[in-house]
C-alpha cells in the first residue's frame, strides 16, 4: 500500500510541478514513468500475501472482517485487503508466583478460598490455541488481545469458582486430580465458545498455609510412626514365633533320644568306640571298672 501511495504521489508530482518549469519539462514522461512503476509493485506486492507455518490469515476489508481465512503459503488477494495473521500453533499461558516465571512480571500465582475458608495459592498453566475456522469469529468480538480478555479472566475466574467445593487438605492430597478435571472442563466450555480450544491445564504447585502444613505433616509423622511401630511388632511376633518352633525342636529331640536309646544301646556304643580306639596308632592304657565307663590313658605319657 505504501508504494502504491508513493508511486501516485510521483505521477501526479510529475505532472504538476513539472508542468510550470519548461527547462524540466521534458523529465515529465520519466517522472510519470517511474510513478507508474511504484504503482504497478504496490499493487503486486499487496497483492501477493505470504501465511507462514503455524500461522492463518483472516481478511479484513475497510474494518469488515471477512469469514474465510487464508492458510499457510502464499495467496493472491484483493491489494484492499488487509490481512491480519493469527498464531494457530499451541501457546502456554503461565500464572505463578516465582518471579519472571509467569507471563506477568512479580507474583501472578491464583489466590483461592477452599471450603474451609482457608487461603490457599495455585500456580497454572493454561495449553490452549485458536480454532483456525473460529478465528474471524475470534478477531471480531475480541481482538488480537484474547489472552488478556479471554484467557487470563476467565481462567482465574474459574479456579475461584470451583475451589470453594473442596477443602485445603483435599487440593494438596487426593482430590488434587478431581479437582484439575473440573477446571478444565468449565474452562473448555467457556473457550470454545469464544474460539479457543484447552489443550491441558497444568496445577503446577499448590501452596497450603502454615497451619495447614504444619498438621499435615504431624499426621503424616503420626501414619509413619504408626507403620514402624506395627513394623516392630510384627518382627517380634516372628522372632517369638521362631524362638518357639526352636524350643519345640529340641523338645522333640530330647524325647526321641530318651525313648530310643537303652543301657544296651549305650554299652553296644561303648563297646564299638573302645574297639576303634585300640585299633588306633597311639597307645593306650585302658582300665576297666565296675562302672560303664572306662578310664583310657595316653601311653605318651
Amino acid at each position: 500500500m505504501f508504494l502504491i501511495v508513493l508511486g501516485i504521489i510521483i505521477f501526479v508530482g510529475a505532472a504538476a510541478f513539472l508542468k510550470n518549469n519548461p527547462a524540466l519539462e521534458k523529465f515529465k514522461p520519466i517522472g510519470r514513468l517511474v510513478g507508474l512503476v511504484f504503482i504497478v509493485l504496490g499493487i503486486l506486492t499487496s497483492c501477493i500475501k505470504q501465511i507462514d507455518a503455524g500461522e492463518i490469515g483472516v481478511k479484513v476489508l475497510f474494518g469488515s472482517v471477512q469469514n474465510d481465512v487464508l492458510g499457510s503459503g502464499l495467496h493472491f488477494v484483493n491489494p484492499l485487503l488487509d490481512i491480519k495473521k493469527l498464531d494457530v500453533k499451541t501457546q502456554n499461558y503461565t500464572m505463578s508466583g516465582v518471579n519472571d516465571e509467569g507471563r506477568k512480571s512479580g507474583d501472578d500465582a491464583i489466590k483461592v478460598l477452599t471450603s474451609d475458608g482457608l487461603e490457599v495459592t495455585i500456580d497454572l498453566t493454561v495449553l490452549y490455541r485458536i480454532v483456525a475456522s473460529e478465528a474471524p469469529k475470534l478477531l471480531k468480538e475480541t481482538g488480537n488481545d484474547y489472552e488478556d480478555k479471554i484467557v487470563r479472566p476467565l481462567t482465574r475466574t474459574k479456579i475461584r469458582d470451583n475451589a470453594v467445593y473442596y477443602q485445603a487438605v483435599d487440593l494438596f492430597g487426593n482430590k488434587r486430580d478431581e479437582f484439575q478435571q473440573r477446571i478444565y472442563k468449565s474452562i473448555e466450555e467457556d473457550f470454545k465458545k469464544r474460539g479457543l480450544m484447552l489443550e491441558q491445564l497444568l496445577v503446577r504447585n499448590i501452596t497450603l498455609p502454615n497451619s495447614v502444613k504444619a498438621s499435615i505433616e504431624s499426621k503424616i509423622n503420626a501414619e509413619q510412626d504408626a507403620k514402624k511401630m506395627e513394623f516392630v511388632l510384627q518382627k517380634e511376633k516372628q522372632e517369638a514365633e521362631r524362638k518357639r518352633v526352636e524350643a519345640q525342636g529340641i523338645a522333640d529331640y530330647q524325647r526321641i533320644i530318651n525313648t530310643g536309646l537303652t543301657d544296651q544301646q549305650l554299652q553296644y556304643e561303648q563297646i564299638k568306640a573302645m574297639k576303634e580306639l585300640a585299633l588306633s596308632a597311639n597307645a593306650k592304657v585302658i582300665v576297666m571298672g565296675k562302672g560303664n565307663t572306662p578310664l583310657i590313658i595316653d601311653g605318651k605319657q
